[in-house]
């Protein structure tokens, strides 16, 4: 596995001299040239996490998934062999859209032994395969076997379901994801299934609400009921204690003492009676051992943030999991999607803690969330295009960082030869 030193006493960024120190640009946020690009050059080239195996739990188990930024919708099913796959939303006789319910435009999920076109009834196996034509003889000749379902690649990494949208993908996903994410190929995952999920339309461009996640630096001053009253006097910082970054992907680890060790001046009356709230449950399953949990060594450890590009962020507390996706609907929109997930409750109580979590992880949330239209609103004005950064916002530097390269490289491989 790859090793990743510690840098210079001060500096995480300068320990990654290809980010540079000086001010960035945010116009990969706000210009919609530069969205239309991203569509082509990022959501239908890298792999994107669209769910979990245990929204498929058995065979005929489906689920779709709109994907506005590939302007395209997919259906995820298990098949009778146990192999989850993916494919386009769309019916091979006439365009109709395969899979939905009462809206065309909104997801849904279920089972079945095969799907149905509701237009002109042509059916599909659940391997995509054409397995019935209304009036096959009035067609010229068809032949059946080149009108399956169109695929998209799928893969599956400890559990989490992914899609690529490019006809030849040029990493597979373990090689995709590199030894930074897959250290985690021993944490279960598994075991989390009660989950709490929620999603919102934002007005901002996708990155800048993952920008909120990926630094802490605003702590202090943006979440100030939710910090202890050390952080929050004049001066004060609150610095992470360990930033990573491999490929396109990123991390961050925070020191962190569990909740109910700590002075309760700062928490809510609600977390202080059922003993839950902005970190989870206070006492949880012991934090399950995996090489890549805490890269940094922290201690005592709290939290590490996994942020996979380009729109995935897998954040690991004691015992439990948080995860968010970004989905762009426009250079300065987008859905956010996120969940909570714990092992299943034993007891009322338990139960109880969980949803307690969630609440309060939920408008921790809404606060960053809130910052979203100023945030856009004011980088659209186009006045100020030099952004100082500080070495506690290397993550945010490099997303966008990674973003542009990525639209270049893109650019680069189609330009005409000569050019």
């Amino acid at each position: 596995m790859a090793k990743w030193p510690k840098p210079a006493e001060g500096s995480w960024t300068e320990h990654y001299p290809e980010l540079g120190t000086g001010p960035i640009s945010f116009r990969d946020s706000i210009s919609p040239e530069f969205y239309e690009l991203e569509r082509e050059a990022v959501f239908k080239r890298a792999w994107l996490n669209v769910g979990r195996i245990e929204e498929v739990p058995r065979a005929g188990s489906y689920f779709t998934k709109e994907i506005d930024a590939a302007r395209t919708s997919v259906i995820v099913v298990k098949g009778r062999d146990d192999e989850i796959r993916a494919f386009y939303n769309i019916c091979r006789h006439r365009g109709n859209k395969l899979v939905w319910n009462d809206f065309p435009g909104e997801e849904t999920r279920g089972g079945c032994r095969q799907f149905t076109c509701k237009y002109h009834g042509w059916r599909y196996d659940l391997k995509g395969e054409l397995t019935f034509v209304q009036q096959e003889g009035e067609f010229f000749g068809l032949d059946s076997s080149q009108y399956g379902l169109k695929p998209v690649h799928c893969e599956v990494w400890n559990g989490f379901i992914f899609i690529n949208f490019d006809p030849e993908p040029q990493w597979s996903l373990r090689e995709f994801l590199g030894p930074m994410i897959t250290a985690l190929d021993d944490y279960p995952f598994g075991l989390m299934t009660e989950r709490y999920d929620f999603a919102a339309e934002n007005n901002s461009n996708w990155k800048i609400f993952a920008d909120a996640f990926q630094e802490y630096y605003h702590v202090p001053s943006l979440h100030s009921q939710q910090v202890p009253s050390a952080v929050r006097q004049p001066n004060a910082s609150f610095e992470c204690g360990h930033f990573q970054i491999d490929g396109p992907h990123r991390l961050v680890s925070t020191a962190g003492t569990r909740r109910w060790k700590l002075d309760p001046d700062y928490m809510y009356p609600v977390e202080r009676v059922t003993r839950s709230g902005l970190v989870g449950p206070w006492r949880t399953p012991d934090t399950h051992f995996s090489a890549g949990l805490n890269p940094g060594g922290i201690e005592p450890w709290g939290i590490t943030n996994f942020q996979i590009f380009p729109n995935l962020e897998i954040l690991i507390y004691h015992g439990w999991y948080l995860l968010y996706r970004y989905w762009p609907t426009s250079h300065n929109t987008h859905k956010f999607e996120a969940y909570n997930a714990f092992h299943p409750a034993r007891s009322v109580r338990e139960r109880i803690e969980h949803e307690v979590a969630s609440v309060v992880l939920k408008e921790f949330a809404l606060q960053d969330a809130g910052m979203l239209g100023g945030t856009q609103a004011a980088l659209e004005y186009d006045v100020v295009d030099d952004y100082p950064l500080s070495d506690q916002e290397i993550l945010v530097r490099h997303l966008h960082k990674v973003s542009v390269d990525w639209v270049e490289q893109y650019q680069a491989q189609r330009a005409p030869v000569g050019v």
